[in-house]
């Protein structure tokens, strides 16, 4: 090359990097100077046709009408940088099969990468049933309705962007929440329906056999505010830790105090606004081993759907109470951080396994304890699962706050810790996304026993289980952190 022109060569190079140089701290800071976005939408998913199953029970529930629509409520958010979504159903469970299905077609709708998505369910033990759990049949038609209505819930939210503010803020509601797992005064009890006993029960209603709970609650309600740039209500995103209410009638799908709940937020923060439609959204946060039952008094009698009322204004109220003391941003980082790890499936010995083959070919037999055809027909389901199982896991920031989302049914403990050890502050969870993987004990409740440790399709998971998923939860936070 001839001198002149590798001086030349050398000058634009020069110059292209000086550029680079000069641009480079705009490029880091140019989200920061778009306008933060935010849309929101409401889809109905109730069933078209009847009747329908239910999942929540043991036995297969078969719905006739709806007393209250079910909604797929979806919250996009965009920062400049990077653009989020969630979608919450009201169901019990969204497996992780129907997730993959609806994250796929709701990225070719609105163009948000699957690693972007959140997809959880509230928890609603009356619902339709999209999985194949406690030999309650899944609808195909419902599962591919849900799926097509999560998306165009996300694209629909997606397409209603708008410059938006946010904020967040915790308020309380003890009153609501009670372990349900208890010790009693009798050390063991059993037998269980593996023919062994137990440390704890599960609901063990009004008795004087009543000791302590054998495990605490969580009594923040959490929210996140958005409104319009012009400080119109947007949606509210929220977060309690209560596993369900019931007190619905047979027969009848409901959203429960989750669906309630909405409704009463919207009449209350947006009553007559048309435009934009205010969206309320409630998510499950760490209650797999809390009611509202306090079982150191009587309960009376109380008409259907009075207590889903009564739960729904309380945590309305406080929501309420948390939205007066928010400081509003016009702008703040948002950051998602996916992982799928591996854990364990436990899984029936050779003997355990021979065991439930005698009971299912001799369920009439008369010495067997409560429920053993039902686990030994579990025990044999679970012999052909994989030796380990993907999970997903993810932390989501919103400025300052932290979310992770967590696919099981989470004892309150593990939330606990989790905001506790968190980077982010206020952190809460949300249970039941992005698949369902069972209940989630620590280790410690495993050794008390109890039917949410009981083996089975809805609790399977190695032992400790919530010990590898805490720490991948704190390293995707990390993740999501400042860099």
């Amino acid at each position: 090359m001839h001198p002149r022109c590798r001086f030349v060569s050398a000058w634009i190079v020069s110059v292209l990097l000086v550029h680079g140089l000069l641009y480079s701290a705009p490029a880091a800071e140019s989200a920061s100077k778009k306008p933060f976005l935010a849309g929101a939408a409401a889809v109905d998913a109730t069933p078209q046709e009847f009747p329908v199953s239910m999942l929540g029970s043991f036995s297969d529930r078969q719905a006739t009408s709806a007393h209250d629509p079910l909604y797929v409520r979806a919250l996009t958010l965009d920062d400049g940088a990077t653009r989020i979504a969630l979608a919450i159903c009201d169901n019990c469970i969204v497996p992780r099969d129907v997730v993959e299905r609806a994250k796929q077609r709701a990225a070719k709708a609105a163009g948000i990468p699957e690693d972007r998505l959140l997809i959880a369910a509230t928890h609603t033990h009356t619902s339709p049933n999209v999985t194949q759990l406690n030999d309650i049949p899944a609808d195909p038609d419902y599962v591919q309705l849900l799926v097509e209505k999560i998306a165009e819930a996300i694209a629909l939210a997606n397409r209603r962007l708008v410059p938006a503010r946010i904020g967040w803020a915790v308020a309380l509601v003890p009153e609501e929440v009670f372990n349900r797992r208890w010790h009693l005064k009798q050390e063991t009890i059993g037998p269980n329906p593996f023919g062994g006993t137990d440390r704890v029960r599960m609901n063990p209603g009004n008795s004087s056999e009543l000791v302590r709970p054998a495990g605490p609650t969580d009594p923040d309600v959490s929210v996140v505010s958005v409104q319009t740039a012009a400080g119109k209500p947007l949606a509210l995103l929220a977060n309690y830790s209560l596993h369900y209410v019931g007190g619905v009638p047979g027969g009848m799908l409901s959203a429960d105090y989750f669906g309630e709940f909405c409704r009463e937020m919207e009449k209350r923060t947006a009553a007559g606004q048309t435009e934009p439609s205010f969206v309320a959204i409630l998510t499950n946060g760490t209650s797999g081993d809390i009611n509202n039952i306090n079982f150191r008094e009587p309960r009376k009698p109380q008409p259907p759907f009075e207590r889903i009322q009564q739960v729904a204004r309380r945590v309305a109220d406080a929501a309420e109470q948390a939205c007066r003391q928010i400081e509003y941003q016009d702008h703040v980082t948002l950051a998602m951080a996916t992982r799928d790890i591996l854990l364990g499936v436990r899984k029936p010995s050779p003997e355990e396994l021979e065991r439930a083959r005698q009971i299912v070919a001799n369920p009439t037999d008369k010495s067997l304890p409560p429920l053993a055809e039902y686990y030994a027909r579990s025990a044999i389901t679970l012999s052909e699962y994989p030796d380990r199982t993907p999970v997903t896991l993810q932390a989501i920031r919103i400025g300052p706050l932290g979310i992770a989302a967590i696919p099981c049914e989470v004892f309150v403990e593990i939330g606990l810790e989790i905001k506790k050890r968190s980077p982010f502050k206020p952190t809460f969870t949300i249970e039941l996304a992005n698949g369902y993987s069972g209940y989630l004990p620590t280790p410690e409740q495993h050794g008390l026993g109890g039917y949410e440790t009981w083996r089975a399709s809805s609790s399977c998971l190695e032992v400790d289980a919530s010990t590898a998923i805490v720490q991948t939860v704190l390293e995707l936070f990390r993740e999501a952190g400042p860099k």
